[in-house]
């Protein structure tokens, strides 16, 4: 995913440039405030000595109308600068919250496809996947389905919100599961269609996910529904499509070959213990 197209350096020179401004700012106001205590002082003075000599008050009106017309301008400014920090700081706030997000997607992504290579046992991949579509996906009603050994059924062989004997098995390359499967590009249909239908209907998926490894057909997920609350697929959603596309297919091609290396090493071994005897 992207990071804004700053590496973490970058971030926090740019955090140490914002806070020496602030810094800078707040000493500037210090600065002015001790010049403006001591003018009213002055001002002060000044007075005292009018009352003294009343010929010289409006020469003090006068000078005391300008400063005060400075003091406004003055006023004026220092507020536009704050205004300016202020924005600057919900400027640097809001990008923080931004790269707190892209983190915690960077390592959701991570921890799944760590998690899809973890095993090779065929049903534990299974399991994997179907946590990930639920918890990161957040998918209500889906379906994972893995092709048969001839490659022209895609069977299915886990599920969720409905038991896997309610889902039928699809011929490929036929129908918008098949096609999306036979040329590998992830189909996506509208989300909050589904969300009208009964809880145990089956409608037409919302996605399909196509599982290939090296062009050849794996297997598909599709989401019929999503959960009531999500109405949208975000940035991390397509992400996880992508991750799924590639990982998933990996990880089940993977523990599908384990398992027939593991068949075929049982024959071979009670075929040699048969001899042995």
């Amino acid at each position: 995913m992207s990071n804004g197209g700053r590496n973490p350096g970058d971030r926090g020179e740019a955090v140490l440039a914002i806070f020496k401004r602030g810094a800078d700012f707040m000493k500037q106001l210090m600065d002015e405030n001790e010049s403006l205590r001591k003018q009213l002082t002055d001002v002060h003075g000044r007075q005292e000595v009018a009352a003294q000599s009343p010929g010289d008050w409006e020469d003090l009106r006068l000078e005391l109308a300008e400063r005060i017309s400075n003091l406004e301008s003055e006023r004026d400014s220092i507020m536009a600068q704050l205004q300016s920090v202020e924005s600057e700081n919900q400027q640097f706030a809001e990008r923080y919250l931004e790269i707190e997000e892209e983190n915690n997607n960077l390592a959701n992504l991570y921890v799944a496809s760590y998690q899809l290579h973890s095993t090779l046992d065929p049903n534990e991949v299974l399991k994997v996947i179907v946590e990930i579509v639920i918890n990161l996906i957040g998918a209500e009603l889906f379906c994972v389905y893995v092709c048969e050994e001839e490659g022209h059924l895609l069977e299915p062989v886990a599920s969720e919100g409905l038991p896997v004997s309610a889902f039928q098995a699809l011929p490929l390359n036929s129908g918008a599961i098949g096609e999306a499967v036979g040329s590998g590009e992830v189909f996506t249909g509208d989300p909050t269609a589904a969300h009208a239908q009964p809880a145990d209907a089956i409608g037409d998926p919302v996605v399909c996910i196509p599982l290939r490894v090296e062009e050849k057909p794996v297997g598909a997920i599709v989401i019929h529904r999503l959960l009531q609350q999500k109405d949208g697929f975000s940035a991390l959603d397509h992400e996880l499509f992508t991750l799924m596309a590639g990982h998933a297919a990996t990880a089940i091609f993977a523990s599908q070959l384990y398992a027939q290396s593991e068949r075929k090493l049982n024959t071979i071994q009670g075929f040699i213990d048969l001899l042995t005897k």
